[in-house]
């Protein structure tokens, strides 16, 4: 009933409930714990509905959580990225659950270590809750994130939806 793009994710596991929610209006389907169980249906996924699929990839120091963050594997973010290049993912959302909801910050660091090694577009959340972190996000190094996700900021007034996206509208524009 709106005209924005939404993006849905949380144990989505079949074809099914892939075409059901695109059919229902979600712009992209975000596939997280069945990128580490299921990776041939990701990757059936990513080809049936091309620019439409993006991988979950919530971590902690380095290591890839599933499960909704109940279980730790002991694969690299990095690596599990790199499978997913060649088959039509549309991003990977970067999220280090160690800051998510606690408005301390995203992972920069890591997120752009990411960027940096795929080829996909890679987003960055977890932990964004002020506009120094817009700020961050604006710094020439960090121009190749996609973009990053906001939460708890949006929800409580810290972060002014308005002034953020001027912010990374004004610096998208900016000559460097």
């Amino acid at each position: 009933k709106t005209k924005l793009k939404i993006q849905l994710g949380g144990g989505i596991r079949t074809m099914k409930a892939v075409e059901d929610w695109i059919s229902r209006g979600v712009s992209r389907v975000i596939l997280g714990t069945a990128a580490v169980r299921m990776p041939e249906f990701v990757q059936e996924a990513a080809k049936a509905f091309p620019g439409q699929i993006a991988i979950g990839l919530d971590t902690r120091e380095g290591k890839v959580a599933i499960s909704g963050w109940a279980e730790m594997t002991d694969m690299s973010f990095i690596d599990l990225a790199k499978h997913y290049e060649d088959c039509g993912i549309a991003a990977i959302i970067h999220t280090d659950i160690a800051r998510d909801g606690l408005l301390g910050g995203l992972n920069l660091t890591e997120t752009r270590m990411l960027a940096e090694a795929v080829n996909i577009p890679v987003i960055a959340s977890g932990g964004l809750g002020s506009m120094q972190d817009i700020e961050n996000l604006c710094a020439v190094d960090m121009k190749i994130l996609n973009g990053a996700i906001a939460g708890r900021a949006l929800y409580d007034g810290r972060l002014d939806a308005k002034a953020a996206l001027e912010r990374l509208n004004l610096a998208k524009n900016e000559i460097v």
